[in-house]
């Protein structure tokens, strides 16, 4: 396992909110490296059960999921975010991916960026512990802001089967070169585009799995119709994940109807009394449900 920080072209600035969590990410990457040496990463990756298939399971589902689903679940663990500000600061990781898998949730995202989202690489490994050799355990996501090797690295070590590379902060061929050590590692990416030109990168750099993000990072506004105009320009293979502005079944109905595979929640489902319930109506997708975050 090698991690040539050289290897790859680093983040490029976007003019949002993403080139502060950027700058953040640097200082304590370069932490990091002191901190856990790669050869100890080697060593952590060695005691992880092998990755499961992401693709697969957001098409094909596990144990669980109520029958008659129209689409699968990624729940996120997520405490809080930069456009939303504190949701659950005192959110257990391992205690909500339980309820997350006992809901049937295809896959578990966490969020391990420290400083604007209050989360942490040991949530991940958290989430990884909780379930063991689980063979039908959910995939586990990493959702973070990557743009060096070392960090992908990282997240195979503490226990991810998948990680996030936003296309918008990566120059395409940085995000082609992430992509590929990410499936060299056995695992999956999940790339995040948010208008057509970011989804012709994802696209030519490989990505078998891409999220379509419904918020502007540049204004934070939400519009399903982003997930509406790009789902058709996506080739046939391509898994499809709707990512936020999803608050109820009729929205999940909407993504279902365009055409995704998966949905990719956070706030709904964090917010809500009753996890069971409300990811049974995603899942469901049938509208007029009238699950809603508060």
């Amino acid at each position: 396992m090698t991690a040539d920080a050289s290897a790859t072209g680093g983040p490029r600035e976007t003019g949002t909110v993403l080139d502060r969590i950027v700058a953040d990410r640097r200082v304590r990457l370069a932490e990091d490296r002191r901190a856990t040496p790669l050869d100890r990463l080697d060593e952590l990756a060695a005691s992880r059960p092998a990755p499961v298939d992401f693709a697969a399971r957001l098409r094909d589902g596990r144990t669980g999921a109520p029958p008659g689903a129209r689409l699968r679940l990624i729940g996120e663990i997520k405490r809080a975010s930069p456009s939303r500000g504190l949701i659950d600061g005192d959110l257990d990781a391992a205690a909500q991916a339980r309820e997350y898998a006992a809901a049937g949730a295809a896959a578990v995202s966490v969020l391990t960026e420290p400083t604007f989202f209050h989360g942490g690489i040991e949530d991940l490994a958290a989430a990884s512990e909780t379930f063991g050799g689980d063979a039908d355990r959910p995939v586990l996501l990493r959702k973070d802001f990557l743009f060096d090797p070392y960090q992908v690295l990282e997240a195979r070590a503490h226990g991810a089967d998948a990680l996030l590379l936003i296309a918008m902060m990566l120059p395409p061929r940085t995000l082609a070169e992430l992509l590929a050590l990410t499936h060299a590692q056995g695992v999956e990416a999940l790339v995040e585009v948010h208008d057509a030109g970011e989804l012709a990168v994802a696209v030519d750099a490989g990505a078998r799995v891409i999220g379509v993000n419904n918020r502007d990072l540049r204004t934070f506004d939400e519009d399903l119709a982003t997930f509406e105009r790009l789902a058709p320009l996506a080739p046939a293979g391509v898994t499809l994940v709707a990512e936020s502005a999803i608050h109820s079944a009729a929205d999940a109905s909407r993504m279902a109807d365009a055409g995704a595979h998966a949905l990719l929640v956070g706030e709904a489902l964090v917010r809500t009394g009753d996890v069971a319930a409300t990811a049974r109506e995603l899942m469901l997708a049938r509208p007029g449900s009238g699950v809603r975050s508060s």
